[in-house]
Order: structure tokens, then sequence, then C-alpha cells
């Protein structure tokens, strides 16, 4: 059964379609996505402070390159979908990146379902956020190499830009301050942060159903190559992501969330870089394939089909 707060998205697309008057303030948006970063960076950090760093070395590298070498791997078909050098790299940056929200989604999915996977997990999601935007940059900046010859990048600015913003920032500082108090420390806090996660969820799903409802009048205008990108590129992601997760040797539910993470695309983090870095491309393309698309196609269908192919792989493994 489909887990609870994809109903809440699901209500939030049909009052979209039904042209509800029906809103959440824009405040109460930012301050569920800034109240989520945080609450699954600590969560993250309580169960890293039980972990030794080094045995968690060979997961990060390899998360951190999958992350980058997606963006180069998608490229290619954006290209033959007729999409512009920049657009098409602007685009399989925000697949490079990852959906925190999805994270979030499918950790309660594998919750429901008694899945047990490693309890640090949310560190997979903030080493993979950055390494897709910058392979992304490098595509835009080879495919402008002509047109902006001799113009210098700046990536002072931008890697700035890129680890310390708002995404990054929350979840690393989540991170670091559960890693540091321990679970006793943040004992005090966990009422506020922990108890209440799914609750906060289920409204900022609701907000993302009202987004992505306003998003699917929009396909089609892009044509096809939103839509073959859109759902085509998830599902082969996923196998890369759940083949990285068996080669490390991770659980069932671990192998779920690395493939739903490499599935995933960014839609907080991403357009944010892109804007800055490459503002010559189509933000609504972009926009419009992560979240209007594939974060539907993930929550609804793509998570529940993650769960199985762990479940596969760890029965031709046993």
């Amino acid at each position: 059964m489909i887990d609870v707060v994809v109903f809440f998205f699901l209500l939030g697309v049909f009052a979209r379609l039904v042209k509800s008057d029906l809103r959440l303030p824009e405040a109460l948006y930012e301050t569920l996505s800034i109240y989520l970063l945080l609450a699954i960076g600590l969560k993250g950090g309580i169960e890293l402070s039980k972990q030794p760093l080094a045995a968690l070395a060979p997961q990060v590298l390899a998360c951190m390159a999958l992350g980058f070498v997606i963006p180069f791997a998608l490229f290619p078909l954006a290209r033959a979908l007729r999409l512009s050098g920049v657009d098409a790299a602007a685009l399989v940056a925000h697949y490079g990146s990852v959906s925190v929200v999805t994270f979030a989604v499918a950790t309660a999915a594998l919750t429901r379902q008694g899945i047990a996977y490693e309890s640090h997990a949310a560190l997979w999601v903030a080493v993979m956020e950055a390494p897709g935007l910058v392979a992304g940059i490098l595509l835009a900046r080879w495919s402008l190499r002509d047109a902006e010859r001799g113009r210098r990048t700046d990536w002072g600015g931008l890697a700035h830009d890129v680890l310390f913003g708002k995404s990054v920032l929350l979840l690393l500082g989540g991170l670091l301050i559960g890693a540091v108090a321990g679970e006793a420390g943040t004992a005090p806090i966990k009422a506020v942060f922990i108890d209440p996660f799914k609750g906060v969820l289920a409204l900022f799903l609701l907000e993302l159903g009202l987004v992505a409802g306003g998003r699917l009048a929009e396909v089609r205008r892009f044509g096809p190559a939103v839509l073959v990108i859109g759902l085509g590129a998830p599902p082969l992601l996923a196998l890369a992501g759940a083949a990285t997760g068996w080669a490390l040797g991770l659980s069932t539910g671990g192998v779920a969330l690395l493939a739903t993470l490499a599935a995933s695309a960014s839609y907080i983090a991403a357009p944010t870089a892109m804007r800055i870095a490459v503002p010559q491309a189509n933000a609504a393309l972009s926009i419009t394939a992560a979240l209007g698309i594939t974060f539907p196609f993930n929550i609804v269908v793509g998570i529940p089909l993650y769960i199985e192919l762990a479940r596969w792989l760890e029965r031709i493994g046993a």
C-alpha cells in the first residue's frame, strides 16, 4: 500500500487540477523545508555518532562518484533529444544532485514495511548534493566554450553558493550537531525534530503537490524530451544506484535508499546553483522535469519498485 504521506501529495495535485483556492503561505513552505533538512541531518548525525568514520569512507566516496558520473551519463541522451548544450547540462545537473524529500518518503516507506536500513543514510544525501551540480556546470562550460571563450568562471564564488547554500548547509549542520551531541545530547529536542517528522513531511508534500500540479500544463510546451528524461531516467539511474549499494554490501533498505537517491532529481539546490552558474539555461525546463514529472513518478511508482529491486538483489546474493 502507498505510504500515507504520498496521499497528501496527491491531494495537492488534485487541488491544483480542479483549480481549488488551496494555498500554503510562502513563509510556511520555507519553514517546513528548513525543518525537514535539519531533522534529516540531525537523525543521521545521531546515528553517525555511533559509527567509526573510517569505515564509512568507501560509502562516501562511492556516493560522491555516483553523483558526479550521472550528469555525464545522461548528457548524450539529453543532446540526442535535441536540447541545447546549456539546457541539457542544466537538466542533467538536477539529476546528478538529489531530492531530500524523496529520500524522506523512501525512509518512511521502509520503516512502515519493517525493512532496516543504514541509520547514517542521511550522510549519503549530504555528500551527493554537490558533485552532480559541479558536473553539470562543467558540461555547461564545455558547451559554451566557443561563445564564452576568454570568460573566466568564478569557481570560488560558485563553490561558496553550492556548498553553503541552504540545503547543503542545513543537512551538514544537522549532521554535525547530531554527531557531536549524540543521542543523549539531542534528547531534549527529540519531541520537536524527531517525533513530528512524518506529520511535517505530509504538510510539505501537500505543498509540493500544489506546485507539481501547476507544472503539469508545461509538459506539453517542452515536448517529448522532458517526458523521456523525467520518466525514463529514474529507473535507469535506480539500477546504477542499486548496483553501487549492492557492491558496497549495504542492507536491503540501504540498497533501496541509494537506488532512490540515484533516481531522484533536485529541485531545491540545483535550480539555485544553475541559475547562478548557467543563467542562459531554461530553468523552467529543468524544474518541470524534476518536480513536475520525476518527483511524482518516484514517490508514487518508483520507490515501491526500488524496494522490490533491492529485495531481488538480496535474494540473488543469498
